[in-house]
């Protein structure tokens, strides 16, 4: 059986909890080496997860002969050095969300992703989520008629501390920005997947309870092609999380309370229905799944750099001087 080697840079909770369980599944993939920057535990933490090898400097692991594939699972300030870094080595690459801190830093990605003859994946995972290509299945029968408007809500409350993990989404220099950047970019992926093409974008971000560089609430509004009117409002200081997705059309509307759960109500003239689509447990499992398949198969990607680049064509909007309130 032929398999990917695979070596993950970055060994974070992304990494741990679902990357490399889904590699250790996956009976087409192989988890042959990880690389992390704290160098005194690399050995341990490869010795945990069954790594036959480890890398102290994450240039060594693209550069080595023993991997076929990379996975990026590091902040996203240093996804553009370390993709392209792979690329040139001649190594696939799969790479964590959101793909990179603008949409010019995509294009040198996907450019040395072609140059060099390698596939680029970009982990929105929630493209393949049964609820959301059930939603699509019934945008596209004309069961709800036309979709005139949509509304995405996301919120978590997020504090941290100096020293404590994760606090790096905190500073705008490696984060890009707060909760749209970081799990907005999911919900405007779903939404180019359903809809296409964007004619119109408008967004403001506020810091409306913490005092920090990057936002802690933020709202945009899609305008697509197709007259399609999307509504996606983030946030980081909601003490109640919130993951919806609900469409309104002109005979009916779907209805997704928790979109990581995946149970959708319709309703039409015809009555109401309710069906349960949850994802996959290790949502990153059909991704690296896919990608792999690709790569084997000499195909494309589902999710590839086209769609990283055309999220971060939106977001770079989003933070555009002047959105700031």
């Amino acid at each position: 059986m032929q398999k990917l080697r695979w070596g993950v840079i970055g060994c974070g909770d992304i990494a741990s909890k679902r990357v490399i369980p889904a590699l250790q599944q996956l009976p087409h993939c192989q988890l042959q080496a990880v690389a992390r920057a704290n160098s005194q535990l690399v050995e341990l933490y490869a010795q945990e997860v069954g790594a036959n090898t480890w890398f102290r400097d994450w240039q060594d692991l693209v550069s080595s002969d023993q991997i076929d594939a990379v996975y990026v699972a590091t902040p996203v300030y240093v996804h553009e050095e370390q993709v392209i870094a792979a690329a040139t080595a001649g190594k696939h690459v799969l790479c964590e969300k959101p793909m990179a801190m603008s949409a010019q830093a995509c294009e040198r990605m996907i450019e040395a992703c072609s140059k060099h003859g390698v596939s680029l994946g970009v982990a929105y995972y929630r493209h393949f989520y049964p609820a959301v290509l059930r939603v699509q299945e019934i945008i596209e029968s004309g069961e709800i008629g036309q979709v005139t408007s949509v509304q995405m809500d996301a919120f978590e409350w997020f504090e941290r501390e100096p020293g404590e993990p994760r606090y790096w989404l905190l500073n705008k220099q490696q984060a890009g920005g707060g909760p749209m950047m970081d799990f907005g970019c999911h919900r405007i992926e779903v939404l180019l997947h359903l809809f296409g093409s964007i004619k119109d974008i408008q967004s403001r971000i506020f810091n409306l309870h913490f005092d920090r560089q990057v936002e802690d609430t933020a709202y945009v509004s899609l305008l697509f092609e197709n007259r399609t009117h999307a509504m996606i409002r983030v946030s980081h200081a909601a003490h109640q999380p919130r993951d919806t997705l609900d469409l309104y059309g002109t005979q009916g509307t779907i209805n997704i309370p928790v979109l990581n759960e995946g149970t959708l109500t319709v309703r039409t003239a015809a009555g109401e229905k309710t069906e349960h689509c949850p994802p996959h447990q290790n949502t990153h499992l059909p991704l690296i799944e896919d990608f792999t398949s690709a790569v084997l198969t000499k195909g494309e990607p589902t999710v590839g750099g086209d769609i990283g680049r055309a999220v971060a064509m939106v977001t770079d909007k989003v933070y555009m001087p002047g959105g700031h309130a």
